[in-house]
């Protein structure tokens, strides 16, 4: 049995998107605050050095929403308590006038971890 909390975790910020990291034997669970105005293309891009997005994501949305469209242009909007897949290849960012709040659950594949 293992337990961590988000709220003890070190934050990792770039621009207007902020993640928390606990690592439980294999499994990462991150809470991810996309800020007001947050978009991956303009806070991650640069960092992540790709057109897109290129991680899956699992996550359960706890507040706000968050647009997302896919390389092939489809979109969807996720709000709280929906839960979301994402396959590589997207971008994101908030909509509306408060911050969209997600926790992710992965297995070592993000590779936007504290470096």
């Amino acid at each position: 049995m293992q337990k961590g909390n988000l709220d003890a975790a070190d934050s990792d910020r770039h621009g207007k998107i902020t993640k928390q990291t606990v690592s439980l034997d294999g499994v990462s669970v991150t809470r991810v605050t996309f800020g007001v105005g947050a978009r991956w293309s303009q806070d991650l891009k640069e960092y992540a050095r790709t057109e897109s997005c290129q991680l899956p994501h699992v996550a359960l949305v706890l507040s706000g929403t968050l647009r997302v469209v896919m390389d092939d242009g489809s979109e969807e909007d996720f709000s709280k308590n929906e839960v979301m897949l994402l396959p590589p290849g997207h971008d994101a960012w908030t909509v509306g006038d408060q911050p969209c709040v997600f926790v992710e659950f992965s297995r070592g594949n993000d590779y936007y971890g504290v470096h």
